[in-house]
C-alpha cells in the first residue's frame, strides 16, 4: 500500500492550490480527481471570476483573499501565465432592493471591510455611475462602491498552474480517479481506497466541491448543490465601452422583485460577447444529476429579466452557456475543518457557497499548513463545522 504524507480528494480551486502548496514545502503529496482537472463537472470553470479585496460577505474573509492576491502574484512570476486581470469593482445597490448577494447587509460589510483593511475604494451616487460607466442603465435612487484593485482570476489557468508547478516539486496526480472510501486507523493514519488502489496517508484533504457529497451523504444536513448558468450575450453597439480597460467587473442588486446580477467586461473580442449570470437558490440537485444543458428558454428568460433592462448596446443572442455548481451552505458560510468525534487526520473544505475561489489560494495553503503543522497562520476558526447551521426542514 503506497503511503503519502498527505493526501488531497478533489483538484478543483482549493485542492489545486493545497497540492500546490504542500510540494513546494517538500512533502510526499498525492492528489486525486475523478476527471482530469480542470473540468467543467464541479464549480471551477467558466473562463473568469471575480476577485475583489473587501468582502461583503462578511470581514474575516477579507484576509483569506488579501493573502490570495500576494499568492496569485507569486504564481504569475513562477509561471510566466496571467491569472489575474485588474479591471476595478462595482458594486451597485438601492435602498429599496430585497435582493440578497449571498448575504444581507453586503453593500454596508463590503464598505466596512475597506475602511477596516484599507482598501482603495470610491462611494459614486447615480449621476456618478453614469459618467463612468455610460452603457449601464442607472436608477435615481442606485449608488455604488467602486474597488480599484477588484478584477478577474481565470480559474482553468490558475488550477493549471498549480497542478503544473506541484508536479515540478515532485507531487503524485491520479487523474480520473475516484475515491470510494476513507477510513480512519487505529495508527491514526487514514486508508483511502479508489476503484484501481488503496493508500494511506498520515493526513486527507477532502477538497471535493458538489461531488463531498458521495463520500459524506450526511454532509448533506448543512449543504445544497445547486445548478448556476453562466451566460455570455452578443455585444451589438458600444463594444470599446465594454472593454476590461473601461468596463469592470460588476455585482448588481436587484431592484424590488429582480435577484441580483453580477459580470465581467468583454475579454474574449468583439465576438466573445459579456458574460453575465444572477445566482438561483432553487432547486437542489446533485453533481451526478444536475442538467449541464441550457434550454433557448432560459437564456431568453435571462436576458429579458437581468439583461436588456439595465445594458445597453448588448443583444439577445446567446453566444454560449455553461452550467457549474454552487455547494451553498446557510448564510452562504464556508467549512473548513476536521468533524467534532472523528479523527482528526481527515480536514474537510466545503462549501464554498458561490464565492470561494478568490479565496482558494490562501485556504489552501492553510490547508497545507494544518496538513503539516497542525494550526494555519491564518486563523479559520470562524468556518469551522460547529459554526455551520443545518438546513432548516423544506428549506431549498
Amino acid at each position: 500500500m503506497q503511503s503519502f504524507d498527505t493526501i488531497i480528494v478533489g483538484l478543483g480551486a482549493a485542492g489545486s492550490a493545497a497540492l500546490y502548496q504542500l510540494a513546494r514545502s517538500g512533502a510526499k503529496v498525492l492528489g486525486i480527481d475523478s476527471f482530469s482537472p480542470p473540468h467543467k463537472m464541479g464549480s471551477s470553470h467558466g473562463e473568469s471570476r471575480i476577485t475583489r479585496k473587501a468582502i461583503g460577505e462578511g470581514g474575516e474573509y477579507t484576509p483569506l483573499v488579501l493573502r490570495s492576491f500576494e499568492i496569485v502574484d507569486e504564481l504569475e512570476k513562477l509561471s510566466g501565465r496571467m491569472i489575474y486581470q485588474k479591471t476595478g469593482g462595482l458594486m451597485i445597490s438601492n435602498e429599496n432592493s430585497i435582493a440578497i448577494h449571498h448575504v444581507e447587509n453586503f453593500f454596508k460589510t463590503t464598505i466596512e471591510a475597506a475602511q477596516t483593511y484599507n482598501i482603495d475604494y470610491q462611494l459614486l451616487d447615480a449621476a456618478d455611475i453614469r459618467k463612468r460607466f455610460p452603457t449601464l442603465n442607472i436608477a435615481d435612487d442606485e449608488y455604488a462602491y467602486f474597488e480599484t484593485d477588484a478584477g478577474i482570476i481565470k480559474p482553468e489557468i490558475a488550477i493549471s498552474v498549480q497542478l503544473d508547478l506541484a508536479e515540478e516539486y515532485g507531487a503524485a496526480i491520479a487523474r480520473n480517479t475516484t475515491v470510494k472510501s476513507l477510513q480512519a486507523l487505529d495508527n491514526g493514519k487514514v486508508k483511502v481506497e479508489t476503484a484501481a488502489k488503496t493508500y494511506l496517508a498520515a493526513k486527507v484533504l477532502v477538497t471535493a466541491g458538489p461531488w463531498l457529497l458521495n463520500l459524506r451523504p450526511d454532509f448533506a444536513k448543512y449543504f445544497s448543490v445547486l445548478r448556476q448558468v453562466l451566460y455570455w450575450f452578443e455585444i451589438e453597439d458600444h463594444y470599446q465601452a465594454y472593454l476590461p480597460d473601461k468596463f469592470p467587473i460588476f455585482i448588481w442588486d436587484g431592484r424590488p422583485s429582480l435577484e441580483s446580477r453580477y459580470g465581467f467586461p468583454a475579454l474574449d473580442g468583439r465576438d466573445g460577447g459579456i458574460k453575465i449570470a444572477s445566482p438561483r437558490y432553487d432547486p437542489e440537485t446533485t453533481a451526478e444529476t444536475v442538467d449541464r444543458t441550457v434550454s433557448a428558454k432560459e437564456s431568453e428568460q435571462m436576458y429579458q429579466e437581468q439583461v436588456k433592462p439595465f445594458f445597453k448596446g448588448i443583444g439577445g443572442r446567446c453566444l454560449k452557456s455553461a452550467v457549474c455548481l454552487y455547494t451553498d451552505a446557510r448564510h452562504s458560510r464556508f467549512g473548513i475543518g476536521s468533524l467534532e468525534g472523528e479523527s482528526d487526520a481527515i480536514i474537510y473544505a466545503s462549501a464554498c457557497s458561490g464565492h470561494g475561489f478568490k479565496h482558494s489560494f490562501a485556504v489552501g495553503e492553510a490547508l497545507g499548513q494544518i496538513a503539516l503543522c497542525g494550526e494555519s497562520k491564518i486563523d479559520l476558526s470562524s468556518f469551522g463545522f460547529d459554526k455551520l447551521e443545518a438546513k432548516q426542514e423544506h428549506e431549498s
